[in-house]
């Protein structure tokens, strides 16, 4: 019985690096899951918890989408016979279909294509879950702090009132 359990607990992908800031600087109208083109030595980076996706974001360029500003620092162990760009532009991995949708919403409405989290699927393979949205303006950020801020206070609110 407690295998089973344990088993269950295992299944959720297990989330690598997360953009905090991207949720709060755009709405998300649509999400991708996308596969990276990684070198050996920045799977081994990842494993460790090497990567950093603040001020990340995807570019399209010749039909092909690109993560850009993406820091994958290297170790020292791992790429002492290699030459490490931390910062290197890394081919996203989508179907032509999925291209071809964002690169028409990117050119025609002004969407934005940012990287939202980076986790591991089936164990070994390296994901990245992109969002197409579009940047909030400042009262559109001040509302949803006050949204926040109430939930917080609500829920504060009612477990003080189940507890009475």
């Amino acid at each position: 019985m407690a295998k089973k359990n344990a088993k269950k607990s295992k299944n959720p992908p297990a989330t690598i690096a997360r953009n905090k800031r991207a949720n709060f600087d755009y709405k998300f109208e649509e999400k991708y899951e996308a596969g990276l083109s990684l070198m050996g030595w920045e799977v081994k980076a990842i494993r460790v918890g090497k990567v950093n996706l603040s001020e990340s974001y995807v570019f399209l360029r010749d039909g092909e989408a690109y993560l850009f500003g993406c820091t994958i620092t290297p170790l020292n162990t791992a790429s002492t016979h290699v030459v490490c760009d931390p910062m290197r532009d890394r081919k996203l991995l989508l179907n032509r279909r999925e291209l071809d949708k964002l690169q028409g919403l990117v050119d025609r409405q002004g969407y934005s294509i940012v990287p939202i989290s980076m986790y591991w699927r089936k164990g070994a393979w390296v994901k990245i879950e992109i969002g197409l949205g579009k940047g909030k303006k400042e009262h559109d950020k001040r509302d949803d702090t006050k949204e926040r801020e109430w939930k917080i206070e609500k829920s504060r609110t009612m477990k003080k009132a189940v507890q009475q």
